[in-house]
């Protein structure tokens, strides 16, 4: 099938006169060009002409040495193909800063003839060949775990994920100058790639915003998010990509607080996770207003809102459809749009269904699938050794479990004992994520670790309030055993208080539970329900 070669040149004037003309002259080919922290990649088939102009631009001008990637079986579709990729490996090698603009709005995942050849066989040729060269630092199964790659604005969209790419950006155009705020809200579930379309939309409307023909230039623009660990990753990204900036990324309190001491709107305010925002006032957490949600749309010209209610975990933060409509129906024109294709887990509709009944306190048979790895274990020691072994194997394998355990935040180390095993809870304060430290194997996460994230396999502990009742065959869930104090501080205005305290910890056993690419594996505390389980 021919060889992938690779020729690297300086890149200046005199060098592109000297190389003679060769095939490759008119003939689709990648190419990228880099100093030592600065990398820019493209594709083209007018390598010269295409290298003239990138020397007359000021920026690329700085860029030292160009490298060109040559195939004789090379076509549009497979360089659009491998520079996209190439994009998104060198944004999670963090190795350098990308000058790269997001791809036009052709950038669509589609097939094409032969495709897997290119995107796999053609590209790791590619990779391990820049590895050998030392102009890149890590393997590509090492950047495939790692979250700045997973949620990077460069990403190839589904046709989904793009039309509402275009509806968001669309609607930030049309509304920028209304008078009244406007809101458009977006709902999905677990896995869904709600922050992949998030980070996309944010990174095209930052380029805008440095624009000069944009309706949206000079916009003052935020991407909000309530979780420390996902504004971890934002950050993480915005430091290597060029129109992006670390204090664009903020927590709702922090941008709150800063909007009202500055007294003006900022322009378009994206919340990922807004399932998280407060929905009364906390003065652990520096909010003193009613309802965060009120105040970001009250600070704001454009808010486009992301959220599932399926993942609302503590009182405090209490969502349900009622209570949002009431806040956004005067600014928002139309139904919520929703995100429905499932992502994350390589698992057919049957594992999602079981879960999804499993949540809603009914216990089904266990669905059989060929490509996930679904498991019920009798002894949660056997279950983390599994884990363990599975992290070997493909790396980002961890045990999380429910909030059933004493946890507290006072430096102090706090353990899960479940027959012989004896685990630490999570560790939190490093730059990665939780789950991306090495360490953290020998540690089980909660949800507040864990969500929005993915990881390959995960080990599920089911603590001592998630019980059977074997009167009715279902899911019993007991809210005094639950550890999470926090959860269920702030009661008022929830009309039935145990109600919404149950479904606190049927939604962390659904978070927990979608986490898996490849496998979930579960052990339940409760005797009662293991001995049911394992009868599945």
């Amino acid at each position: 099938m021919g060889i992938t070669k690779l020729k690297t040149w300086d890149f200046n004037k005199s060098t592109l006169e000297s190389i003679k003309n060769d095939t490759y002259f008119d003939y689709p080919v990648v190419y990228f060009l880099n100093n030592n922290t600065t990398v820019y990649i493209g594709e083209t088939v007018a390598f010269k002409n295409r290298m003239k102009a990138h020397l007359n631009n000021i920026e690329r001008k700085k860029l030292e040495k160009m490298t060109l990637i040559i195939h004789e079986q090379f076509h549009r579709s497979a360089t659009y193909n491998i520079e996209t990729k190439l994009i998104n490996y060198f944004l999670g090698d963090d190795r350098y800063k990308l000058q790269n603009k997001s791809q036009t709005a052709q950038s669509v995942t589609h097939n094409y003839h032969n495709k897997e050849f290119y995107d796999k066989e053609i590209f790791n040729d590619i990779w391990k060949e820049l590895l050998k060269r030392k102009m890149v630092n890590n393997p590509a199964h090492v950047i495939e775990n790692r979250d700045i790659f997973k949620l990077s604005p460069f990403k190839e969209l589904t046709m989904t994920q793009l039309e509402l790419k275009s509806k968001i950006l669309e609607e930030c155009e049309k509304h920028i100058n209304d008078k009244e705020t406007f809101v458009f809200m977006v709902k999905g579930e677990a896995g869904v790639g709600k922050s992949v379309v998030l980070s996309s939309v944010f990174n095209s409307i930052q380029e805008l915003a440095a624009d000069k023909n944009s309706t949206l230039h000079n916009t003052k623009n935020y991407l909000l998010v309530n979780h420390s660990e996902m504004l971890k990753t934002y950050k993480n990204i915005a430091a290597n990509v060029k129109f992006l900036k670390k204090n664009n990324f903020d927590k709702p309190t922090s941008f709150i607080n800063k909007q009202k001491k500055a007294a003006e709107k900022a322009d378009i305010v994206l919340v990922d996770e807004a399932h998280l925002l407060l929905s009364r006032a906390d003065a652990f957490n520096g909010f003193n207003e009613n309802n965060q949600l009120e105040e970001i749309i009250r600070h704001s010209k454009v808010v486009i809102v992301v959220y599932d209610e399926k993942q609302v975990l503590k009182l405090k933060s209490y969502w349900d459809k009622n209570r949002l409509k009431k806040i956004v129906s005067g600014y928002q024109r139309e139904e919520p749009y929703v995100l429905r294709e499932q992502f994350r887990m390589n698992a057919g509709d049957d594992v999602i269904e079981w879960i999804d009944n499993f949540v809603d306190k009914r216990i089904g048979k266990l669905p059989k699938d060929e490509l996930y790895d679904f498991q019920i274990f009798d002894s949660a020691k056997e279950m983390h050794d599994a884990i363990v072994e599975k992290n070997k194997q493909h790396g980002l394998s961890r045990v999380v479990s429910t909030f059933d355990y004493e946890h507290k935040k006072d430096g102090e180390q706090y353990y899960i004992r479940e027959d012989s095993l004896e685990i630490p809870w999570n560790s939190t304060d490093t730059k990665n994520t939780w789950a991306e430290e090495r360490e953290t194997i020998k540690e089980a996460g909660s949800i507040y670790t864990i969500q929005g994230f993915d990881l390959n396999y995960v080990g599920v502990i089911l603590g001592p309030s998630v019980t059977y009742d074997e009167q009715n065959d279902c899911l019993k869930i007991i809210t005094e055993k639950y550890s999470d104090t926090e959860a269920f501080r702030g009661k008022d205005g929830i009309e039935d208080v145990e109600r919404a305290k149950e479904q606190i910890i049927l939604n962390s056993i659904n978070v927990l539970m979608k986490r898996g690419i490849k496998g979930l594996y579960v052990y339940a505390s409760d005797e009662g329900l293991r001995e049911r389980l394992l009868r599945l």
